[in-house]
């Protein structure tokens, strides 16, 4: 009998069977129990049943039928921002189990691995914020910890391929949580968002640029701050790292910028480049979006079970 934890994937589209096959090959901790849609010939319930996972397409309203139900811990939602309000519904009168949602519905706290996750143990639905916010995020954090950051854009690159259904569906969602989380999690005074779905044929891989206008501050601390922050996540998204050297700009007070919210502004900008490239589980390489998400979600997942097994 297995002492991992049981645990549910509602969603199975490209996200969810990422997902689905992170935790059948990485995860010492979890354990893949019931693999969750709402169209039976989707390839990822097929694959899922191939591979002699127990699966349903009646979505959340089937899955809590199961006897297996009582035995979930962990719950991750890979459906969309509206569908995860549904979801949560149901699942938020069952006081023992813990929700990732990897829609950008946020319900629950923004969550971003090496950033915030050790001060959020405690909740029931934890939000991964979006792709995009999952690979700047950290950066913006990185600055932020060493110098006050007047204001961070950040623009998120993906192949259009890799975007499915259920990310296409959460555009607007996008923009907004990620704006949010870079100013609530990264620690930007403003903070923006942007998302291209890049069509080039054969597709390239995720790039992010991040930047951010800070109070003057020590250029090599920042970079080192950058440098510690990028190791943290490639624990868990080896394929995260710099696409190009850190760069800086200094603009002065007498010549500021004018950023709506704030005003006139002045002082350092930092601009990163970023590349993530994927593991493949599912989707080629270049689809560093699902890769940094499912990542995320399966690293915060595991320790939550480490924690509740440190209380026990």
């Amino acid at each position: 009998m297995s002492n991992k934890a049981k645990s549910a994937i509602i969603g199975s589209g490209n996200i969810g069977t990422d997902l689905l096959i992170k935790i059948i090959r990485q995860s010492e901790v979890l354990e893949a129990s019931v693999f969750v849609g709402i169209d039976p010939n989707s390839d990822g319930l097929q694959r899922a049943s191939r591979m002699g996972i127990d699966t349903c397409s009646g979505g959340i309203d089937e899955l809590v039928t199961k006897d297996v139900w009582s035995e979930i811990k962990i719950i991750f939602d890979a459906t969309s921002a509206k569908a995860h309000h549904y979801n949560w519904s149901i699942i938020e009168k069952f006081t023992d189990k813990k929700v990732i949602d990897l829609t950008p519905a946020a319900i629950g706290p923004f969550i971003v691995p090496p950033v915030n996750l050790d001060f959020n143990l405690d909740h029931k639905n934890y939000n991964m914020v979006t792709c995009g916010g999952q690979a700047t995020i950290p950066i913006v954090a990185a600055v932020s910890r060493v110098a006050d950051v007047h204001y961070s854009e950040i623009v998120a690159s993906i192949a259009s391929l890799s975007a499915g259904p259920g990310t296409r569906a959460n555009i607007d969602e996008f923009t907004a949580t990620t704006s949010h989380a870079i100013e609530s999690v990264g620690g930007a005074r403003k903070g923006k968002a942007i998302i291209v779905l890049n069509p080039a044929n054969p597709p390239l891989v995720m790039r992010d640029t991040v930047f951010t206008l800070s109070k003057k501050a020590n250029e090599s601390v920042i970079k080192e701050s950058i440098d510690q922050m990028i190791a943290e996540v490639q624990k868990y998204v080896p394929g995260y790292q710099l696409h190009q050297e850190v760069q800086f700009d200094y603009i002065p007070e007498d010549n500021p910028v004018y950023i709506e919210g704030l005003g006139k502004c002045h002082g350092l900008k930092t601009t990163v480049l970023l590349q993530v490239e994927g593991a493949g589980h599912y989707l080629p390489s270049y689809a560093g979006n699902l890769d940094i998400m499912t990542s995320a979600a399966k690293a915060t997942a595991e320790r939550l079970i480490s924690s509740n097994q440190q209380k026990l």
